[in-house]
């Protein structure tokens, strides 16, 4: 039996996206009922699920999509500019924010990162500024996964209905597939929770880790049309255009550029769903796994992507013009090009599981922030039922996942681009959380004119880039996340310095007395 091009793709993605709904509403079952366990999986993550999850939501769309389709526009050198760094930095934000802050977490009951810093800074207005910023940095974060699903849908079901969707070669149109993995996504976090969002997590980390180096072994076997895989793999590496192996070759990437892009992964440190996935921990020593194994995951998914986008752009790959415009597209074109019709459909269920695993996480994390810090916080804490509670923080994420899409639809901007602008923003935020824990100098007022002044400069900046459309914009040659975290650590420090610090109590309960 004999089908149409792209069928066979979209029945293994389909049972795919199938076994992931069937995760969630499996773990609905175990769901008590309270907003903790709806919210935090009431701390009883373990150290496994606890790396899985983790790694898993921070591997987005960006690592795969994006780093394989930046490579192809800029080179090996991408891997340099995030992988190395962040493989370090990740582990040390774990180890010297997440381990701290889990223990204030359980000790005093936070949920969000909003409810720690209220608490640090003595100030009950400090959510109102925050909110609106952090749910505006995670939707670019959001939008890189809803765009990407429906780019990598498209070119694997190529040909699948050729009567019906002729703008795309009878592949199912981007806006189809991004509308049933948020669906998707939606539906298990909405009945499973963090409980569900971890289980997936784990579940979709285990399935694009082992499907990502089946997928580069594939390539590598086939590329170059000889029978050796190291025969493929030296006419592959000498098929990569010289501009595409050395920095030198490359004018929009000086050195300055290239040092300031290490300060793009501190971002992790104030991701709001990374916050709340540090809280599951059932006790501190659950860090120790991810503090170590979260550089070596790093290596094993993007060394892959990189190499695979580099050949690409080599002289072994003939590739369409429309793919060729996309950066987005370029990995799965690959897949297809040189895997056959089942193996090519989980690879693509592969990649769309490293998309799901972080678009999860992020969603109810939006929600929970919205349902603690505004409704509960300024409604009233014995406003609403437990119940109730749960409800509001669904509804808000449908809201979110609606929002996200219809965003989706508007333009096109390469992911990894879109991605590193998310990503600035987050990271000139991090001054204010690593002051936060280890001085007692900062104040209330030094909080917000960090705050303003890292999201001020975002806004000015990100306008100034066409808004992600300009790939190689720069401030005085350094990556714009550069100057955005002197200004806000500048800013934080100084009004610090001018104005009070919070009450003696308050200090003690962060800053305790070590025993004699």
């Amino acid at each position: 039996m004999t089908f149409e091009p792209g069928i066979t793709q979209l029945v293994i993605i389909s049972i795919y996206l199938a076994l992931l709904l069937g995760l969630g509403l499996f773990s609905n079952r175990l769901f008590s009922g309270s907003s903790k366990d709806y919210m935090l999986a009431s701390h009883s993550i373990g150290p496994f699920l606890l790396l899985m999850s983790i790694f898993g939501t921070t591997m987005t769309a960006f690592a795969l999509v994006g780093s394989t389709g930046e490579s192809f526009k800029e080179g090996v050198g991408v891997y340099g500019l995030l992988a190395s760094s962040s493989g370090i930095v990740h582990s040390m934000c774990f180890f010297i924010l997440g381990v701290k802050l889990w223990s204030f977490g359980r000790k005093y009951g936070y949920t969000t990162q909003i409810e720690f810093f209220r608490d640090r800074l003595e100030s009950d207005k400090l959510g109102i500024v925050m909110f609106p910023i952090l749910v505006g940095l995670v939707i670019p974060y959001l939008l890189i996964g809803v765009m990407a699903s429906g780019t990598v849908i498209a070119a694997a079901t190529k040909g699948a209905f050729p009567d019906f969707f002729t703008a795309t070669g009878g592949g199912v149109p981007g806006w189809i597939g991004s509308l049933v993995v948020c669906g998707v996504v939606l539906t298990y976090v909405f009945f499973g929770g963090m409980r569900g969002t971890a289980w997936a997590n784990t579940f979709q980390t285990i399935v694009f880790m082992v499907l990502g180096v089946v997928t580069f072994f594939v390539i590598a076997s086939r590329i170059g049309g000889q029978d050796s895989i190291w025969e493929n793999l030296k006419l592959a590496s000498e098929s990569i255009p010289r501009d595409k192996l050395v920095r030198a070759g490359n004018p929009s990437m000086s050195y300055l550029r290239f040092a300031t892009y290490m300060f793009v992964p501190l971002s992790v440190g104030m991701f709001p769903h990374l916050f709340q996935h540090w809280l599951t921990a059932r006790k501190a020593s659950n860090f120790k796994l991810a503090v170590v194994a979260h550089p070596l995951f790093i290596m094993i998914v993007w060394a892959p992507c990189v190499l695979v986008g580099a050949w690409a752009a080599g002289s072994l790959v003939e590739l369409p013009p429309p793919v060729k415009a996309n950066a987005n597209a370029i990995l799965p074109f690959l897949v297809a090009r040189f895997s056959g019709d089942v193996l090519g459909g989980f690879l693509i269920a592969g990649v769309l599981a490293a998309i799901m695993s972080s678009l999860d996480s992020q969603f109810l994390c939006v929600g929970t922030i919205f349902t603690n810090d505004i409704v509960v916080h300024y409604g009233g804490k014995n406003r609403f039922s437990d119940k109730q509670i749960v409800i509001i923080a669904r509804l808000f994420i449908i809201l979110i996942v609606a929002i996200t899409y219809g965003l989706s639809l508007l333009d096109y901007r390469r992911v990894f681009t879109l991605g590193v602008w998310c990503f600035s923003g987050f990271s000139a935020l991090f001054p204010l959380i690593l002051a936060a824990l280890y001085w007692k100098g900062l104040t209330k007022a030094g909080a917000y004119a960090s705050v303003i002044t890292a999201f001020g400069l975002w806004c000015y900046f990100f306008y100034q880039s066409d808004f992600a459309g300009n790939p190689h914009y720069n401030v005085l040659d350094m990556m714009p996340v550069a100057p955005m975290l002197l200004g806000s650590t500048l800013a934080l420090v100084l009004v610090s310095l001018v104005t009070p610090k919070p009450s003696e109590e308050t200090l003690q309960k962060f800053f305790p007395a070590k025993d004699s």
